[in-house]
């Protein structure tokens, strides 16, 4: 489940295994299991969103790519990795709560109500973040597919 949140969300599997390891030694460093929370499975996909949009965002920094995902750009580049490449890029312009909602909503398929409860929040507080959280995100890659609206 960890790696699968993941790779929808960074695209690429040697990021998502990273993300695992960075979350269980995250836990490890903690402590005993009964330090776990008690709503596991919330808590693990949180947290590969969380890890994930942080690997996003390091790329952003880091301009280097891996010889495979080169290899593999120049060899077929359609218009939906395009669109995929313009998506992660967009979500590094958002700020860490709105990334989250954005990706429990669209990535992971949460409903708002499951999004609220986790996160704390009212359902109009993420359903109001996920309005301007598509718009932002329509203009990112609108300016970075070559649109001009």
């Amino acid at each position: 489940m960890i790696f699968r949140t993941a790779y929808r969300i960074t695209g690429n599997a040697a990021d998502s295994e990273d993300v695992m390891q960075t979350i269980f030694l995250r836990l490890l460093r903690q402590g005993p299991q009964d330090a776990l929370p008690a709503r596991q499975e919330s808590y693990f996909r949180r947290a590969a969103v969380n890890a994930s949009l942080d690997v996003i965002r390091q790329r952003q920094t880091s301009r280097t790519v891996p010889l495979n995902e080169a290899a593999a750009q120049t060899a077929a580049p359609t218009a939906d990795n395009g669109l995929k490449d313009c998506l992660r890029r967009a979500l590094r312009t958002l700020t860490e709560r709105s990334a989250e909602i954005f990706a429990l909503r669209y990535f992971e398929d949460w409903s708002n109500q499951q999004i609220a409860g986790a996160l704390n929040i009212s359902q109009v507080l993420v359903a109001v973040s996920l309005h301007r959280t598509r718009r932002q995100l329509q203009k990112e890659i609108r300016m970075c597919m070559g649109e001009s609206k």
